[in-house]
């Protein structure tokens, strides 16, 4: 998009709001983002941030808070077992109202079996002495590691690890914040989950002053994927003591992002990871901090990047991690092993123009040479179309045909794979224009990976705005795009437009799966005969066991089921129903539990990763 068109969206209002907002220190963040991204970059971003929330998040937090009541009733709680948690904090020259505060989120805990264990690496620091000192004094939960001289982050903190007693560890911030229940949440859960391992929960960023809690940050169940691109998991992180153990202490060499390391290194061994879909965690934004200042920890970004290419080392994967502009965020590309066959599957009837353009642009476009193209033929009347197919299968391409009257998706792709000779399955739609010329490399390195079953892309609508970015189940009832509509310049809520991640499912549109993963679950069901038939061979494929990849970097246009007409007829509105209903029979258990790949707080009425307004979201613990 171009920088006149980003500002063609900014009406004269919002405009006038933000500029109300500037303040000195907003102005130099906006210079520092304007130098780093450049004019059209930051035009986007710009755009993003003037953009009014569908539901403002600040009196949604105040609703979805602890409230008083909330905390008593968590305070009488009997528990049958009160594990100890450890919280851990390193603390360097840390300023007084933020030392204060941060102990307070501690000290108001509605859950009492704590310690927090402060490594102290400001020996020469008065003022902090005074404060610890007082705490202390007034607390014997509240325990502090003297550190003689400043070791570097990891270390600090490993300094207050090994005085920590407590049977599950905690990792916090010394500028940041608790809420009050968070350690509650952790406990109540130990109760009910005692397997488990990791707890990980949700976050926001609050201002210096602590007036104003901003840019949730909602996240999904564990999602390798998406960790690799991303520290999604962050804050507030806790692991059980005997995995932390297992694992090793925080690693020195990747100081700044220490913590990315560690948590790699506790999923990696951890047997059941739970994520706690609650606002418990306060990242305070300042001048220094990296919620607010990327550039401030640069070589935070640059361990990251080790960070991911040790997880890649230690599970056995081959990865090239990459830095994306995007500061903390990362692009991690799986090479190609050999040259297996690929299988394209191109179902069509008439549209000869539309078919040849598609095949075209696999052809032209495309560097990989090991794959077949299969045009499954279904009823096309248009003598056109069978001057086009003459055409092709003198090219080598393959047209087979489909023996049934009428369209059923699921039957004409199982019937074409049956003829199939590829190790890997790509399902095209005869409406698609190649964008990314290594899109099968980069479909392939994905769908090799051991737990990998099938790999989605980025489509566009002609205009470039966004068709699909993944599928969220529960959207529209039962599944719909992510993203759908947005500009195609945009990155969405916390990037994940264009983050590589692991969905639920993907559009068949351009969906690439391994064929013994496509036999063993049986392939497409044939009783969804147009709708949902791909978010359902998704859906199996991941309760056998497999992942579904979301990647954004296949990029192509799709213009959107010109063959098949509208569903504007009796007949076509009574088949929809049906299939809905065969999908909720299905899958009602996933559709009442929710996307594991989405998060509970967020809307199922729109595809932009808003925040829910029918009072639906997670509420505190109260019996």
């Amino acid at each position: 998009m171009s920088e006149e068109g980003v500002l063609k969206e900014v009406s004269e209002n919002q405009l006038i709001r933000f500029l109300r907002k500037l303040k000195p220190y907003n102005i130099q963040k906006g210079l520092r983002y304007l130098k780093h991204y450049g004019p059209k970059e930051f035009f986007v971003r710009l755009s993003e941030r003037m953009e009014p929330e569908s539901v403002p998040y600040g009196p949604w937090y105040e609703t979805y808070r602890a409230k008083p009541e909330d905390l008593q009733s968590q305070k009488r709680h009997k528990f049958r077992s009160r594990p100890l948690i450890s919280v851990v904090v390193p603390a360097y020259h840390t300023p007084e109202v933020f030392l204060r505060d941060m102990i307070e989120s501690l000290i108001h805990q509605s859950y009492d079996n704590w310690e927090l264990c402060i490594g102290n690496a400001s020996p020469d620091d008065e003022t902090m002495k005074q404060i610890l000192e007082e705490y202390c004094s007034r607390d014997g939960r509240i325990r502090v590691i003297e550190i003689k001289e400043n070791k570097g982050i990891a270390e600090n903190t490993n300094e207050a690890l090994k005085a920590a007693r407590g049977d599950y560890i905690g990792f916090m911030d010394h500028d940041d914040l608790l809420s009050e229940d968070a350690l509650f949440e952790i406990a109540i859960r130990v109760e009910k989950e005692p397997d488990t391992d990791v707890f990980y929960t949700d976050e926001d960023k609050v201002t210096t002053d602590c007036s104003e809690h901003f840019q949730p940050h909602f996240k999904p169940e564990f999602n390798p994927d998406l960790l690799r691109s991303n520290n999604y998991i962050c804050h507030f992180f806790v692991v059980r003591r005997t995995l932390m153990e297992r694992v090793g202490y925080l690693n020195p060499e990747f100081n700044g992002a220490q913590d990315y390391d560690f948590i790699f290194r506790c999923t990696e061994q951890a047997g059941k990871i739970t994520h706690i879909p609650r606002i418990l965690y306060h990242w305070r934004v300042h001048s220094s901090s990296t919620a607010d200042n990327p550039e401030s920890k640069r070589y935070a970004y640059e361990a990251g990047k080790r960070a991911i290419m040790g997880n890649l080392e230690r599970t056995g994967e081959k990865g090239v991690v990459t830095l994306r502009s995007d500061y903390g965020f990362y692009d991690v590309a799986y090479p190609v092993d050999g040259k297996p066959l690929v299988s394209i599957l191109i179902p069509n009837k008439d549209q000869a123009k539309t078919l040849e353009a598609c095949i075209r642009s696999i052809c032209q476009k495309a560097t990989y040479s090991s794959y077949e193209i299969i045009v499954i033929e279904n009823n096309s009347t248009e003598p056109e179309t069978f001057e086009l197919y003459q055409r092709l299968e003198e090219k080598n391409i393959r047209v087979i045909r489909y023996p049934e009257q009428g369209f059923n998706y699921s039957a004409i792709n199982n019937f074409g794979v049956r003829e199939a000779r590829g190790e890997y399955l790509l399902f095209l739609n005869n409406d698609i224009e190649v964008i990314t010329p290594d899109f099968i490399e980069k479909m392939v390195g994905n769908c090799q990976r051991k737990d990998v079953g099938a790999v989605g892309v980025k489509l566009y609508y002609p205009d470039h705005t966004i068709q699909h970015a993944g599928i969220v189940i529960g959207i529209g009832g039962i599944a719909g795009h992510a993203f759908l509509g947005m500009q195609g310049a945009r990155s969405g809520y916390l990037h994940k437009a264009s983050l590589q991640m692991n969905v639920s499912a993907v559009t068949a549109a351009c969906m690439m799966m391994k064929r013994e993963v496509f036999d063993a679950v049986g392939g497409f069901e044939e009783k969804l005969s147009v709708a949902f038939n791909d978010v359902d061979l998704c859906l199996r494929v991941g309760r056998a066991g497999w992942r579904i990849v979301y990647n954004p970097h296949v990029e192509m246009y799709h213009y959107e089921s010109k063959s098949r007409g509208a569903e504007d007829d009796e007949n076509k509105i009574r088949r929809f129903q049906s299939e809905i209903e065969f999908m909720r029979i299905r899958w009602i258990t996933l559709l009442k539990a929710g996307d594991p790949c989405y998060n509970p707080n967020l809307t199922l009425s729109q595809w932009n990763y808003g925040l829910r307004a029918d009072g639906k979201g997670v509420k505190p613990w109260n019996r």
